[in-house]
């Protein structure tokens, strides 16, 4: 079969499902669901050893310490992603919620009313977990999904979408709802990406040279974010031991994900008290520093010159980037200039400053006092997410159940015509 026959196909199955699954009634769609989480929690040894192929062919070709973090699981994020199912399935359902009602002057009446997209495509690297929570969110909104995962995690995502499969057919559910790609060749995403009568959201997941190539290649629409390059801003009105303790989890909690933060910017007024603190924290971490000129003569060699790329650089590792701003103006101009638009965050006590910091900043998530490591779907009480978009358009920050539907207008006439 050739790759265009085949994406065609996949397309094609993906269709069909989605407009059943559209009219799935939300009793149906929990019981799925919470037997989706109940088979993972039975099939955590299956789960492992499909996880344990991948880590080992891992390690012969040297992938990065951040991806391999990603790719790898255990038993606490295998029942970790079993409770992220069970959390979408009592999401309220998003399908066929009027959200508006009124009348016009001629009688007429109108509901504009919530329904799914249809067809997701789905390309990520290395995560499987990723798998997961995109199969149940599409689920709950109705739409089917297509799987295609990087090659560092093919046997993990095939066992996992095997999972959902199992289950969809036990409810008598096409397993076309959630197909896993079952080839790595790259030329099958290209001929997915020009399936645009039939898919009707692409969503990449993974580093900024997956997603441009996603966004240039696809004729179908694209939600993306290329960067997390996102900021700590520690203000004159800090409480200091709050800020390290934020600028910790922010950065070293799990460092290889797109919410934590590359640079730390500090006022001026603290950065004698504020930075002797957090960067022994930091270094205690194992962390790499970086930083301006002002940062190292109060900290010292331990903090290597940072250049001009630093602030633009996504690490996904335990290096972070220091910069001292005369005021908030400034810090809020660095992350204008060098920001993702995805989350940044300020530490103060100042109602002013946090304002202005909340207006100026235009990122997805804007956090004040509490770390960038809360912009995501589970934490913002979605169940699960997407991806974080950092475009503006249909959907932005963390994507949950309701940036899976659209909406169509109903319309009650008695025989009504326009004059």
């Amino acid at each position: 079969m050739t790759t265009s026959k085949l994406a065609f196909l996949l397309a094609k199955r993906a269709q069909d499902a989605a407009s059943v699954l559209a009219q799935l009634p939300s009793v149906k769609k929990i019981k799925i669901l919470r037997d989706v989480a109940r088979r993972m929690r039975g099939s955590v040894k299956f789960m492992l050893a499909a996880n344990r192929r991948d880590v080992e062919t891992a390690k012969k070709h040297d992938l990065p310490p951040a991806m391999f973090d990603r790719l790898s699981l255990n038993e606490s994020r295998i029942q970790a992603m079993a409770k992220a199912v069970d959390d979408v399935a009592v999401l309220p359902d998003p399908i066929g919620v009027c959200q508006k009602r009124w009348t016009r002057p001629n009688g007429l009446k109108l509901e504009r009313v919530t329904v799914p997209l249809g067809v997701i495509l789905i390309i990520f690297e290395s995560r499987p977990n990723v798998s997961s929570e995109c199969a149940s969110l599409c689920l709950k909104s109705g739409n089917s999904v297509i799987l295609r995962g990087g090659k560092e995690a093919f046997h993990s995502n095939r066992a996992i979408a095997g999972i959902y499969q199992s289950v969809y057919e036990k409810h008598g559910v096409s397993k076309a709802a959630c197909q896993a790609v079952s080839t790595t060749d790259r030329k099958l995403v290209s001929e997915l990406l020009k399936q645009d009568d039939l898919i009707n959201l692409v969503i990449p997941r993974g580093g900024e040279g997956l997603i441009r190539t996603v966004a240039s290649e696809s004729r179908i629409p694209v939600i993306k974010h290329y960067k997390g390059i996102c900021h700590v801003f520690i203000d004159k009105n800090a409480d200091l031991e709050q800020a390290v303790q934020i600028v910790i989890n922010a950065k070293c909690q799990r460092p290889s994900v797109c919410n934590a933060i590359e640079t730390l910017l500090v006022h001026r007024a603290v950065a004698g008290r504020a930075l002797p603190a957090v960067c022994s924290a930091l270094e205690e971490e194992g962390c790499e520093l970086r930083g301006d000129a002002e940062t190292r003569r109060i900290v010292g060699k331990s903090v290597s010159p940072a250049s001009e790329e630093d602030w633009r650089t996504e690490y996904l590792d335990k290096i972070l980037s220091i910069r001292i701003v005369k005021d908030i103006d400034t810090a809020i101009d660095h992350i204008r200039k060098y920001g993702s638009a995805h989350t940044d965050a300020i530490v103060s006590k100042d109602v002013r400053a946090i304002q202005k910091f909340v207006q100026q900043v235009d990122s997805s998530s804007v956090m004040v006092n509490a770390s960038t490591r809360f912009s995501d779907g589970n934490e913002y009480g979605f169940g699960a997410e997407m991806g974080i978009s950092t475009d503006k358009i249909h959907a932005r920050g963390p994507m949950g159940l309701e940036g899976l539907t659209s909406y169509k207008y109903i319309v009650r006439g008695k025989g009504h015509i326009r004059k």
